[in-house]
């Protein structure tokens, strides 16, 4: 085993509440020693770390579906890490796991957090760790719930997806594809836009850095729009709510344009087309689905080892970036889903 006392834990807390977009000022790095886990807790090693938009949600103080990030704290985040030290029955040294260990080098997990389900073992043999935090993790969760779930797909309709070369929305898109549907992204600039026509197999993809999104939609989707999966609020929410069909479902995931709003978020003023084409809109919290995770893993990876299912990955290595790294999210930089790799295992 590793001599720990040779090791230090570099980590990324909140300084500052941010008011727009985060800057190194609202971060503080900090160290810690390492220690070994008291009897019936695990160490891990972190070596990949999920950057996600909601991470900017977390850093605002009031009431959301989860607690915010205290002024203090290790800045919350998903990951993948490798067991250093176990003393606890159910892992062993070299496991991988997955759960939130922050933005942190080295982790420590306690029993009660193992009893509750924090941190579990994962099988690198149905994906690599980066496809762990990506398709095989929250972001593919919450593309497999929010369609399946609240979508519900049937054969032959279309879907939209905005963020459609993102996490979420490069899952939703092949997935609905996998189901029968005819299938539109929007995404910005033509790379993205050809990547998610030409590699992940959707019918069309709207560049709504390129012009008039409104009538895209009207020539990419003439009978409507079925199913749309928002990621992004604003102006692509409105434009889509003009062209939905008749009991529509629109599934409100994130709305990654609104987060470092300095005033209100702005809702949505074409709602009422929800009353005339007696449609829904309904959010997706991923966690609320946790109790069937294995499930849409096992259907996922699948997808993955039978070539339908495709996922890409925008990495960038060194805990040091963080800060930097995480802006990649709100400046529409990332392509694919934006990991930080820690360690190599």
């Amino acid at each position: 085993m590793e001599d720990l006392s040779t090791l230090v834990n570099h980590q990324t807390r909140l300084a500052a509440r941010p008011v727009g977009l985060p800057t190194r000022d609202n971060w503080s790095q900090t160290t810690a020693p390492v220690v070994e886990p008291d009897e019936g807790g695990v160490l891990v090693r972190t070596l990949s770390l999920s950057l996600d938009p909601a991470m900017r949600g977390w850093m605002n103080e009031g009431k959301s579906y989860i607690a915010p990030v205290e002024i203090g704290e290790v800045m919350r985040a998903g990951g993948v890490g490798i067991v250093l030290s176990s003393k606890n029955p159910l892992f062993r040294e070299g496991d991988h796991v997955t759960g939130a260990p922050g933005v942190q080098q080295y982790w420590t997990v306690g029993e009660k957090q193992i009893a509750r389900g924090d941190v579990s073992k994962i099988d690198l043999q149905l994906g690599a760790v980066e496809q762990w935090l990506n398709v095989l993790g929250m972001p593919g969760m919450t593309a497999y719930f929010g369609l399946m779930d609240v979508g519900m797909p049937k054969e032959g309709e279309t879907v939209v997806v905005s963020g459609a070369a993102g996490a979420v929305g490069q899952t939703v898109g092949q997935l609905a594809k996998i189901k029968g549907c005819r299938v539109v992204g929007i995404a910005g600039g033509p790379d993205k836009c050809r990547w998610v026509v030409d590699e992940l197999g959707f019918d069309a993809c709207i560049d709504y850095k390129a012009g008039d999104v409104k009538a895209a939609l009207k020539t990419h989707c003439p009978n409507g729009v079925d199913i749309y999966f928002d990621n992004v609020g604003g102006e692509i929410l409105d434009a889509v709510l003009t062209r939905i069909a008749r009991r529509a479902r629109i599934v409100i995931c994130g709305a990654i344009s609104q987060y470092n709003n300095e005033g209100a978020v702005k809702g949505p003023a074409n709602y009422l087309s929800l009353l005339v084409n007696r449609a829904r809109m309904e959010g997706i919290v991923v966690f609320d689905y946790a109790p069937r995770f294995h499930l849409a893993v096992a259907e996922l990876a699948g997808y993955l080892k039978d070539g339908r299912l495709k996922s890409k990955e925008d990495v960038t290595v060194g805990i040091e970036t963080f800060p930097e790294t995480l802006l990649k999210l709100f400046r529409g930089e990332n392509f694919g889903k934006l990991v930080l790799q820690v360690a190599t295992a």
